[in-house]
């Protein structure tokens, strides 16, 4: 099953124009990165085809398979 996942109504979401979208609601929708161990938004980092995330907070890297993903609704 696929870890993306509408906010609001669950289905399964699909990537459109750059960005998460949601079929069913016809909402665009963001993904925002946690750290695991502060809670504080980390930034993404991409070089060679490959993403990391670094906290601020904490001063370092931080393991993608360890992030908190979280979904929002995209108001505009």
């Amino acid at each position: 099953m696929s870890e993306n996942i509408c906010p609001q109504c669950e289905s399964e979401l699909s990537w459109k124009d750059q960005g998460y979208f949601c079929d069913y609601c016809q909402q665009k929708v963001s993904k925002t990165a946690f750290c695991p161990d502060c809670s504080e938004q980390l930034e993404k980092l991409q070089a060679c085809g490959s993403a990391s995330y670094f906290c601020n907070h904490c001063n370092e890297l931080k393991s993608k398979s360890r992030v908190k993903s979280v979904f929002n609704i995209v108001t505009d």
